[in-house]
């Protein structure tokens, strides 16, 4: 199952897809979610999402500055200040 993946910034909805894992960059420390992750808030600080498509493969880099993650049953939002999409 892949898990669903929601970016957004106060202008809008940067991205909404299903991937295989994200990579946070939580203010503790970085934490991976796959799907079926435990329901989990944390604020973030400015550093890099990795997003994987697939267990193996490149992952994708958006740059993002503060805000804060949530798991819950629908899968993981991220609220980010700012975000950087490559073009």
């Amino acid at each position: 199952m892949p898990l669903h993946f929601e970016l957004v910034t106060p202008e809008k909805l940067v991205r909404s897809d299903e991937v295989y894992m994200v990579v946070v960059p939580g203010t503790e420390g970085d934490f991976g979610v796959l799907e079926g992750h435990a329901p989990f808030m944390s604020t973030m600080r400015n550093g890099d999402l990795l997003i994987h498509r697939s267990a193996s493969g490149e992952p994708e880099r958006i740059t993002i500055e503060g805000g804060f993650a949530e798991v819950n049953e629908r899968g993981l939002t991220v609220l980010a200040e700012r975000a950087e999409v490559p073009a």
